[in-house]
This record gives C-alpha cells, structure tokens and sequence, in this order.
C-alpha cells in the first residue's frame, strides 16, 4: 500500500501541475480526486469495482453538466443531486465522491458542454493507470516503508 501512497500523491501533483500550467486543461484537477484516491486503496476493491466507481463518476459529471447547460439554477441542482443519489442507490456504487463529482459543472462552469465531463473521464481513467502500476510493483517487488529509516549503529550501542 505505500507504492500506492506515493504514486496517488505523485499522481495528484502531476494532475494539478497540468492544471495549472496547460490552458483549458484546468478541469482535470478536481479535489474530489484525492478523496477517489483515499478511497481506492483504503479498501480492497476489484479491478471491477473500480471501474464501475469511475464510471459513475463519469456519469455523474455529465448529468451535473447537462443541467448546469439547460439551468445553473437551483432546480438543477436539485434535480441534479436527486438523480444522482438515485443512480448511487440503484447501481450500488459504493463511493459518496460521486455525488461530489456531480456538483463540479455548478462551481467550476465552462462555456463548452463535455470540458468537465472529459476531464473527469481522463482522471479517474489515469488513477486507474496509475492504481494498476503501482500495484503490480508493489506486487513484483514488495512495499516501500513510508518514511526509510536510517539507522546508525555504534559500538557503544552494543551489549558486548
């Protein structure tokens, strides 16, 4: 799980440094991020699991952007969060940031449809990449202590 750590860390400030730096790429960062990060490896969940969490995500932002589209009022966010909830119940995606990730068109508005919905898609398909990575490694060559100690032995340490 600490391969997984850094890479999920690494993997944000890379998503937040193309944000910044990247014209209309400023949707690709998003803080729900970290908390899909959290939750992808505190849990064991399936490789399919995953994909069905992200998915949702996906979905979840394009219903938020279609109302923000139609509506940025407060009816679309109602009806926004109502579908969404439905859809979390129903579909049984386990994960409270979808419901999150369904209100970033309302604060984050952009002039074209898909931005925000793309960005979303991209994230979560690279933390998958990157979730994937980081556990073969972890798998091939075992996991990294978070923090590496270094130990210095004295003479004076020893009982003899």
């Amino acid at each position: 799980m600490r391969i997984r750590t850094y890479a999920i860390c690494l993997y944000i400030i890379l998503i937040y440094w193309i944000s910044l730096h990247i014209p209309n790429m400023h949707a690709l960062f998003f803080p729900t991020l970290g908390s899909f990060s959290l939750l992808f490896i505190s849990r064991p969940f399936e490789k399919a699991e995953v994909r069905k969490i992200s998915f949702g995500a996906v979905i979840a932002s394009i219903i938020g952007s279609l109302f923000v589209y139609w509506n940025a009022g407060a009816l679309s966010l109602f009806l926004t969060l109502l579908i969404v909830i439905y859809l979390i119940n129903k579909f049984k995606w386990n994960s409270p940031p979808i419901l999150a990730v369904s209100l970033i068109p309302f604060f984050a508005q952009s002039s074209i449809l898909w931005v925000i919905p793309l960005s979303v898609c991209g994230a979560m398909i690279g933390l998958m990449i990157t979730l994937s990575v980081s556990a073969y490694v972890e798998k091939k060559f075992g996991e990294a202590p978070l923090f590496i100690k270094r130990s210095a032995k004295a003479k004076s340490d020893t009982a003899m």
